[in-house]
């Protein structure tokens, strides 16, 4: 029998012990081929017209893809070797020589490899138009199903994967060479003594992810701490600071806190909890790596889907707030005027709910007098009278009203950002320009706008007083106003606005900006989700091979137990408490992580991201649960095997 037949032999007969890391490998194909696959797919390239935007993004998430599942695939396979160096070291002390037996562990892998491409191909060949699908209904785009295969995308998942194959291959290849006879015999005996704890390093740990966490919540732009580190070493220094934290916590902490738990007599010694504890406390040092790891996936996996979705969901929200009205454009020529009013009451699918002309003026500032170190003090604002304002705000709904009197203004801002907009209340700027010599002063500050930003500039309220005196001599404009029914599905009618109106009436839509939101939040979502995804598995995977290596040494520990009368249901009990504690711990300081920078994250972006956060966290718990419940069920079938 030749070695090549021997290997196909082996994974025969060893397929179900090593089918998580076959299927991780699938996975990983899968999400590239698909990846690849949108990247060429004519259907989406058709749809957006053949934007690059797309092309680059697919590309540029296939680059981080390749780093991420390459290592990923590297360290599965580290796992799958170890498992394997027992039998390793048999064939060794039969007298197989080493050539034989590394050539034998490289065709197993590589022909592990090659089935699971032809599978991961195959698969993410027929799921790729339900990619496809998925794509365009998140980008807003009219979902078309025609099947397709690109012979580009398979080219380039075949190669890449063959590379990552090889490289595999070869390091099961050396894995005869790099260790002595005694030490593949010993693998599993690997770490086994009690660890040390150190109140110090306990305490530094707790210190250096305070210190993160109370960075990453200061205001960027007005920490004293942040100017003096720099805007961009800041983010860095935190994720030092965390991670480190993290390693030292799993560390030294845990040993420190299962060393507390095992003073605890009474609970210590109840069921098999002295087992559970023991082997925690004596694995904790090799598993902190581990850990560390998990958390920082599981930290990074939930911020970039996150935010990835908490963009996706306040897409129609920024839309709303840069769009209060769902067209506004400047009534420059009476004729494109009169037919896009026609146009729009006319508009099919689509009723008028409130149509406002409205006076409008346009004046230069001096803004020196405001506290405002950044931009030039020469600006350009859009004046609209307390009138007009509290009308058009009446009809948008808002229950808000302003009322001025004489020189008093009220400024609107939108993006207005603490630290970086100008601290307008109290502060006063002079309005400029031939026959205009006002000082007006700031009332009060609005944070939403009552007008199109994409029509007008800065927008400041004056009284009417004010508004009447300074029209003879500012530069008069009239807006017009609309707001339609289902001003989100306008794509006709906004095209045919476009059409009509001159470039110099600056037609701004709420379509526009919610459509482009669209495709831009959407497709970062779709990658987010995906590459998350990836993330999850591959946390989940590398917990579920650490447990299942440890279940291999544990097991001749539990058959003691069972002979001695110790329950079945005791045992699983137990291994569940012991697992749970291996994959809780990491996700409750991956949530906290998350939560913190998600925190930070929403005070610069101005949004509340809980609904969108809880969502994906929710998910993503519900995720990691089967890995848990399945690597239980795994763990318990091979501690109490009778084989």
């Amino acid at each position: 029998m030749t070695l090549f037949r021997i290997a196909g032999k082996n994974i025969r007969q060893n397929f179900m012990n090593y089918f998580l890391y076959f299927a991780s490998m699938i996975f990983s194909i899968v999400i590239y081929f698909t990846f690849v696959s949108l990247k060429y797919d004519s259907t989406i390239a058709s749809a957006s017209e053949g934007s690059q935007k797309i092309s680059s993004a697919f590309s540029g998430a296939a680059v981080v893809l390749i780093v991420f599942v390459a290592v990923f695939i590297w360290y599965s396979n580290s796992f799958f070797t170890r498992k394997r160096k027992k039998e390793v070291g048999l064939y060794s002390l039969l007298g197989v020589r080493k050539k034989q037996i590394g050539r034998m562990l490289f065709y197993e892998n590589f022909l592990m490899g090659i089935l699971a491409l032809i599978a991961g191909i195959a698969l993410g060949a027929v799921l790729s138009r339900f990619f496809v699908m998925m794509l365009m209904k998140v980008m807003g785009y009219a979902v078309v199903a025609n099947f397709s295969i690109s012979p580009a995308a398979i080219l380039n998942t075949f190669l890449v994967f063959m590379i990552i194959t090889l490289i595999t291959s070869v390091q099961g290849y050396r894995l005869i060479y790099r260790f002595k006879l005694i030490e593949l015999f010993k693998a599993d005996q690997e770490r086994e003594k009690e660890p040390k704890s150190s109140l110090l390093i306990a305490l530094l740990s707790v210190v250096l992810i305070g210190f993160g966490y109370w960075l990453a919540l200061q205001n960027m732009f007005t920490s004293k701490a942040w100017a003096a580190i720099g805007f961009m070493l800041t983010p860095l220094v935190i994720l030092v600071s965390v991670i480190l934290g993290t390693y030292l916590l799993f560390n030294t902490l845990t040993v420190t806190l299962l060393k507390l738990a095992r003073k605890h007599k009474k609970s210590y010694w109840r069921g098999l909890n002295l087992i559970g504890t023991s082997q925690l406390l004596y694995r904790i040092k090799g598993n902190a790596r581990t850990l560390t790891i998990i958390a920082v996936l599981s930290a990074t996996t939930l911020t970039a889907v996150g935010t990835a979705y908490s963009t996706y969901y306040n897409t129609r929200t920024n839309a709303a707030v840069s769009n209060p009205n769902s067209y506004m454009f400047i009534g420059v020529d009476s004729t494109a005027t009169g037919k896009a009013d026609k146009a729009i009451e006319q508009a099919a699918g689509h009723n008028v709910l409130y149509h406002e002309s409205i006076p409008l003026l346009e004046v230069d500032a001096d803004t020196s007098g405001q506290d405002y170190a950044q931009g030039s003090k020469e600006q350009s604002f859009t004046v609209i009278s307390s009138r007009d304002f509290n009308r058009l705000a009446k009809l948008q709904g808002r229950e808000d009203a302003i009322s001025l009197e004489g020189s008093e203004a009220a400024a609107l801002e939108p993006a207005y950002l603490e630290g970086i907009s100008p601290e307008y209340v109290g502060s006063a700027i002079k309005l400029k320009g031939e026959g205009i010599r006002e000082t007006i002063q700031f009332k009060t500050v609005k944070k939403y706008n009552v007008l199109n930003l994409g029509t007008v500039y800065s927008t400041i309220v004056v009284s009417d007083d004010m508004f009447a005196e300074l029209k003879p001599n500012a530069k008069a404009m009239a807006v017009e106003a609309y707001r339609i029914t289902h001003q989100d599905k306008a794509k006709e009618l906004t095209k045919q606005l476009e059409e009509i109106l001159p470039e110099k009436a600056g037609l701004s839509s709420y379509y526009s900006d919610y459509s482009r939101g669209m495709e831009s939040t959407g497709l970062l979502m779709f990658m987010g989700g995906f590459l998350g995804l990836v993330f999850l598995a591959a946390t989940g995977s590398i917990i579920y091979f650490k447990q299942l290596t440890e279940a291999g040494s544990d097991k001749a520990r539990y058959v003691i137990l069972h002979k001695i009368g110790v329950k079945k249901r005791e045992i699983r009990k137990s291994v569940a408490k012991q697992v749970l504690f291996i994959f809780a711990l990491p996700l409750a300081f991956g949530i906290a992580h998350c939560a913190v920078a998600l925190s930070a994250l929403s005070k610069l972006m101005m949004a509340n991201l809980v609904v969108p956060v809880m969502i994906c966290m929710g998910v993503y718990v519900c995720i990691y649960l089967i890995y848990y419940l399945l690597t239980v069920h795994a763990y318990c079938k091979i501690v109490t095997y009778k084989k």
